[in-house]
């Protein structure tokens, strides 16, 4: 294994007490009882990519790994399946980039070239005929810092803004941050599947109503929107004044038999007038790090005011890193997006053989899956052991839902980790978001200790 300055794999292997789930599997030794991987990724021969050698994160300061140990103590969690980065080591060309830009050892002001923008119009244009026009693209240092200034430019303090839920939690924080109310709308689920509910969307818009965020594949049900989805809910924000914020940050994740359209490119121009599109290949390339994003809109005079709201300081790894991503990415993103929808497969089917307490579907785009935790939650009562938490606490402590105790219960039991669904806003109830953009070992893993907690017994939680 490699050594990094400051980080010595082995030395925080053998402190947090992991070791190589590939040396039990060689030796025959079911996934269940195998102790956990800690390999590297590599490239594969023949211009294939290793997805399937699990890539230890543990020890680095991750947010999906060593923050649940953190918060559950030392050794609770074995495998982090939460927040939505992914565990495979970075495309080649990023790394041969950022390595090659290190050996300039300065770090003053960058002037961001030209080709980072070309880079990231060509990526469009190739892989989804969308043009963008240059002075029609804004840099910016995430997603987040976008929507936040456009809310801003768009919606005054204490208007209403459009969610269709469940949606991604972090559009909260953006609600909070422009001092705006989530109105939400509640997405119909039909035969497991969710649809938009476009009359209730309709009946949603007031007065104090001036934008929609949506999120496009979405997060967490996986939808990939239809050129009929998206045309309809654009008709009905143009008729009643309402601007469409595109999320659309999980574009290139289109499991296979589906697409993913994007808004801009809607047959209707004066639709396509009324929305601003953000994305990033943070998603794609696994950079959430790197603090690099932008957003585009076929409409100047919206652009122009979110200009006096926007302000970017991006970082020149970040810069470094996604053009390189763009330029030299592709086929490795291909690769990744084809193991991820292996992965959907797998666990939709270890799921309706081992776990009768779950219910799962396959999702039509991102590496996320929506879990129906109900089963589970009714057999451990969560939402007894929700109310008994919440008479019990101090004052100060906050008040918890019964996905949170779902979320404890797993971390105790099966020594996992998933996103709570308290925050993924109505309609979230007893469900848990799983990524799986994982080594498919890391997921069976996963999936195995999940199975045999809940065979075990589900009457007692430890610590609580």
């Amino acid at each position: 294994m490699t050594q990094h300055k400051g980080l010595d794999r082995r030395s925080f292997l053998r402190n947090t007490g992991w070791t190589a789930l590939v040396a039990g599997a060689a030796a025959n030794t079911p996934l269940a009882a195998a102790p956990f991987d800690l390999a590297e990724t590599a490239q594969a021969p023949a211009g294939t990519f290793d997805f399937d050698t699990p890539y230890n994160r543990l020890g680095t300061d991750s947010i999906k790994y060593d923050q649940p140990n953190r918060t559950y103590g030392k050794g609770s969690v074995e495998v982090g399946m939460g927040i939505a980065d992914m565990d495979f080591r970075a495309a080649p060309s990023i790394t041969k980039a950022l390595q090659e830009r290190l050996q300039h050892e300065n770090w003053g002001y960058l002037d961001t070239p030209a080709s980072f923008a070309e880079g990231i119009i060509a990526w469009n244009k190739k892989k989804y005929n969308v043009d963008i026009k240059p002075g029609e693209l804004i840099v910016t240092m995430g997603v987040h810092p976008g929507l936040i200034a456009t809310l801003k430019a768009f919606s005054p303090v204490g208007s209403k803004v459009l969610l269709q839920t469940p949606t991604y939690n972090g559009f909260y924080g953006d609600l909070t941050a422009s001092r705006t109310i989530s109105q939400e709308v509640l997405l119909k689920r039909v035969n497991g599947k969710f649809e938009m509910d476009f009359d209730a969307f309709d009946a949603a818009i007031g007065p104090e109503t001036y934008a929609f965020i949506l999120c496009n594949p979405q997060n967490p049900t996986g939808n990939c929107w239809s050129e009929a989805d998206l045309m309809k809910i654009g008709e009905i924000c143009l008729k009643r004044g309402v601007l469409v914020m595109a999320d659309e940050i999980h574009c290139d994740f289109a499991m296979k038999g589906q697409k993913y359209t994007p808004f801009a490119n809607l047959p209707d121009k004066k639709i396509v007038n009324n929305s601003i599109t953000y994305k990033a290949a943070s998603k794609s390339f696994g950079l959430a790090a790197h603090k690099t994003a932008w957003f585009h809109s076929t409409n100047p005079e919206l652009l122009a005011k979110v200009r006096v709201h926007h302000r970017a300081e991006m970082n020149t790894l970040g810069i470094v890193a996604n053009q390189a991503a763009y330029a030299g990415g592709e086929e490795w993103l291909r690769q990744c997006v084809n193991y991820i929808d292996g992965n959907h497969d797998f666990a939709v089917d270890y799921i309706k053989k081992n776990l009768p307490l779950v219910k799962a579907y396959k999702a039509e785009g991102t590496y996320l899956m929506w879990l129906d935790m109900t089963g589970l939650a009714e057999k451990i009562d969560a939402k007894g052991r929700a109310d008994k938490f919440n008479r019990e606490k101090a004052a100060n402590v906050a008040a918890r839902k019964p996905e949170q105790m779902i979320e404890e219960w797993l971390v105790r039991n099966a020594k996992v980790h998933l996103n709570s669904g308290a925050s993924y806003g109505k309609g979230s109830d007893n469900h848990m978001r799983m990524n799986i953009a994982t080594s498919r070992k890391t997921l069976e893993k996963a999936l195995s200790n999940m199975a045999s907690a809940m065979r075990a017994g589900t009457t007692s939680m430890a610590q609580g």
